[in-house]
């Protein structure tokens, strides 16, 4: 498939529809500094074949690097949620990436909603994921590449591997392997959306699911952190930039999710290289048996879990963000570098 790389960014949604893809923010007035792009941060897009354009961050240390790591946002995160998180990990000497997901962030959308979180296939996300290691970040082979996924991100990060993406070493941070709160019991729900999927109707929401709102929960409401300051983060970047907004996902993402579930499943005996598995022990997203039952098939998986953190781990308290942070620089410093393709 041709890939195509397009830098500098393509214009704003603003002069091609709602669905075209953009780059360049605003930032939220009276941000706190550390949730602001770190220093150097420069975006980029990413179009493989036919797919949509997705777009990516990157950001690097002041000194010689390190290693390097990608990171795979949850559904509805945009790169900007992360900034404090490339920050941290660019202190520590590494180069950090985000690539977000087709049909988030300031990626392209597939239809007029730019809130609708929607896709057919996850992949899309796993042929980009593939493309941003071997054709934009192009690890060295002498310093460590790691890949982290968090949320259903995780499902890509190792969809990916097992499709024969070279890393390191790699990191589930609250991965979702089952959805915790689903509208519909999940049998019903998934009849439905591959019923609608196959009729081209997949771009509608369950009835109930709403789009964003501005008056709608941040991360300490929604049950995702206990961090009032980073809780906010996520809704004051999509209230200062409309095209960040997302709400409930359509029918044919839980018909692709639960594809891309069984899928990856199958395969997990490929993904022969370290697995670290960060898991929240408060997690209202993902159903913890699931984690651990893939921990277990997968051939080197270590998994920790942090009993009083919720969903995002990257936006918790400093009591367990430290912790974890933590576990991603161990990972990092401790994975040999394998050569470079």
């Amino acid at each position: 498939m041709a890939l195509l790389l397009l830098a500098p960014p393509l214009a704003s949604c603003g002069d091609e529809g709602v669905r075209a893809p953009f780059a360049e923010s605003r930032t939220p007035p009276s941000l706190d500094v550390r949730f602001q792009p770190p220093a150097g941060w420069a975006w980029g897009y990413v179009k493989v074949g036919d797919d949509l354009v997705q777009r990516y961050g990157v950001s690097a240390p002041q000194g010689a690097p390190r290693g390097q790591i990608l990171i795979l946002p949850a559904y509805g995160e945009s790169a900007e949620a992360w900034f404090e998180t490339a920050r941290d990990l660019n202190d520590l000497d590494y180069v950090v990436w985000i690539l977000e997901r087709q049909g988030q962030g300031g990626s392209e959308r597939a239809t007029p909603w730019r809130d609708l979180g929607h896709a057919t296939s996850f992949a899309p996300d796993v042929t980009a994921t593939r493309a941003m290691v071997t054709a934009v970040i192009r690890p060295n082979g002498r310093d460590p590449f790691v890949i982290l996924g968090a949320g259903d991100g995780g499902l890509v990060a190792l969809r990916a591997l097992e499709e024969g993406l070279r890393a390191d070493a790699a990191i589930l941070s609250s991965p979702n392997f089952d959805i915790a709160d689903l509208p519909r019991p999940k049998g019903e729900l998934i009849r439905l959306a591959r019923w609608a999927r196959g009729l081209k109707l997949g771009f509608m929401r369950y009835p109930g699911q709403a789009g964003w709102k501005r008056e709608g929960p941040d991360g300490v409401a929604g049950r995702l952190t206990d961090d009032r300051a980073r809780g906010a983060v996520q809704q004051a970047w999509q209230l200062a930039n409309p095209d960040l907004r997302m709400g409930a996902p359509s029918l044919a993402w839980y018909a692709a999710f639960y594809d891309v579930v069984d899928a990856t499943g199958r395969d997990l005996k490929r993904v022969d290289i370290p697995v670290v598995m960060l898991d929240a022990g408060q997690d209202v997203k993902a159903l913890p048996r699931p984690q651990g039952e893939v921990c277990a098939a997968l051939p080197r998986c270590a998994e920790t879990r942090y009993p009083t953190a919720r969903h995002a781990l990257h936006l918790e308290t400093d009591s367990v963000r430290a912790s974890w942070l933590k576990a991603i620089d161990d990972t990092l410093r401790t994975a040999p570098a394998s050569p470079a393709p």
